[in-house]
């Protein structure tokens, strides 16, 4: 195979990717709404995602990259009745709700950085797009696919004929998923708000035709969306839960709106499970990212690496559920510093060794890899490519036998390790690592002399403090050793 295909939700068959513009892809992608730390549900989403617009890079094609913050709030139900996550969360940390999105926003691109993710082209605020959704209620308002009831503004689902068509749920299906008690000013049970009314509590509000008031959850995403990429854009990725209401909703709006096709494909990632069950913060079983980093958590032994949590959640398609299990990590810390190795031996082979080697068959690994990348993505199998090829080079590398194209094999492997999979090993001996090394060992002499005068407190925050940052001290007869983990 050697042209890119996805799995396009939409029409639920793979298809070869063409892009609207050639050379040229667009692409959003649901971000997060910010009340709260950024969990392993969301990292799988947003690490298949990024390599998703990696391998597009590499590929040649030139990305834009679309990812929203949510930092208005939504329904804590996620449908049209219920409390506002953000104004939720705001009482319990006694902030503003600008502050919980500001603080936890911070935190989720410190989250991301960790797992080594690039930055989206665009990041924008549906706070920030207010005017842009308004008109877009506006319009569907006058065309006749919305209406408005007490300073409420719903999008009649009867008017769309096609709505269901990315979920295959029918009008039906959609009513008995809404609370029981349906809001009484709809027209239709199924019918899901643009603008919601704000009573004298609510503080996040904006003036509108309508009354003050703030903006349904699905607007958001169709407004940025939009603005940035276009009526009609190439791809729109996100979580399986988000199919229905979230992307089935943005697809009748949109395209109500603007009398074109939304989206050419929907690309959605499957979830993190534990125990078979869905892990996430509104069953109460989610373990933030940065527990993950530190070991806080109860059901975690011990702090993991974000590179294993990177690497963890590439060994598994991202359309296949990933459960989650320690050994599960522990396996994948296993995969990665083996594969890590393995990679060392390969950038470490001095060309010069070659003495006539046999040529090292580039085109077969390059070939392979692509292959598995263009099959949908399928990182587990790329990564098992690099095991199959690369495992034997090692040995014969090991022999004394370096193959005389070894330098052109080692340029690739970097590229691809690096720039698509974004896994490639840290190097020891950079100049940064001397930079920490020697901050380490500054530490560590404060936190000896602050032993040998008795002052626990101060030893045990070092130690911890350090602990935060994933650089582990352990005591021995023999002093101080430490260790760092990736």
């Amino acid at each position: 195979m050697n042209q890119l295909q996805i799995y396009n939700t939409l029409t639920r068959k793979t298809e070869l990717f063409i892009p609207i513009n050639e050379g040229f892809a667009g692409i959003y992608v649901c971000g997060p709404t910010v009340y709260g730390d950024a969990h392993l549900g969301h990292a799988k989403s947003y690490v298949s995602f990024d390599v998703i617009v990696r391998y597009l890079r590499y590929l040649g094609y030139r990305v834009r990259y679309v990812q929203n913050i949510t930092d208005v709030g939504h329904l804590t139900d996620d449908h049209d009745e219920g409390e506002d996550k953000l104004a939720k969360q705001s009482r319990l940390e006694k902030l503003e709700p600008m502050e919980i999105a500001e603080k936890y926003t911070t935190r989720y691109f410190q989250d991301m950085d960790s797992l080594n993710l690039i930055r989206p082209d665009i990041v924008p605020r549906a706070s920030g797009h207010i005017p842009e959704q308004i008109a877009i209620i506006e319009n569907l308002i006058k065309n006749g696919h919305a209406y408005e009831v007490n300073g409420n503004v719903y999008f009649d689902v009867t008017s769309f004929d096609e709505y269901g068509k990315l979920s295959g749920r029918r009008t039906e299906d959609a009513e008995s998923g809404t609370r029981v008690e349906t809001a009484s000013d709809k027209r239709n049970p199924s019918d899901f708000a643009l603008w919601k009314k704000a009573d004298e509590s609510h503080i996040m509000r904006w003036h509108s035709p309508w009354g003050d008031g703030y903006p349904g959850w699905h607007i958001e995403c169709s407004a940025m969306s939009m603005k940035y990429l276009g009526s009609t854009f190439d791809i729109h990725g996100g979580g399986l839960e988000n199919q229905f209401p979230h992307h089935e909703c943005e697809i009748a709006q949109s395209e109500a709106h603007t009398g074109k096709p939304f989206v050419k494909y929907w690309m959605h990632n499957n979830m993190v499970t534990l125990n078979g069950q869905k892990m996430g913060k509104s069953l109460g079983n989610a373990i933030s990212l940065r527990q993950f980093f530190d070991g806080s958590h109860k059901l975690l032994t011990r702090a993991w690496s974000p590179a294993v949590i990177r690497f963890f959640l590439l060994q598994s398609h991202y359309r296949s559920t990933t459960d989650f299990s320690e050994k599960a990590l522990e396996a994948a810390e296993a995969g990665y510093k083996a594969l890590g190795d393995i990679l060392k031996s390969v950038a470490e082979a001095d060309p010069s060794d070659s003495s006539g080697a046999a040529g090292f068959d580039l085109d077969a690994l390059r070939g392979d890899a692509e292959a598995a990348m263009n099959d949908d993505f399928n990182t587990a199998r790329a990564i098992g490519v690099l095991f199959e090829h690369l495992r034997p080079l090692r040995h014969t590398i090991q022999q004394g036998e370096v193959p005389a194209n070894i330098a052109d094999v080692a340029g690739w492997v970097y590229k691809f390790t690096n720039e698509v999979l974004g896994i490639w090993p840290k190097e020891n001996g950079s100049g940064r690592d001397q930079l920490a090394d020697g901050l380490i060992n500054i530490l560590l002499e404060m936190r000896a002399e602050a032993r040998a005068q008795k002052n626990w407190a101060l030893s045990d925050q070092i130690r911890d403090r350090l602990k935060a940052l994933r650089v582990t001290i352990e005591d021995t007869p023999t002093g101080q050793k430490y260790s760092i983990q990736n």
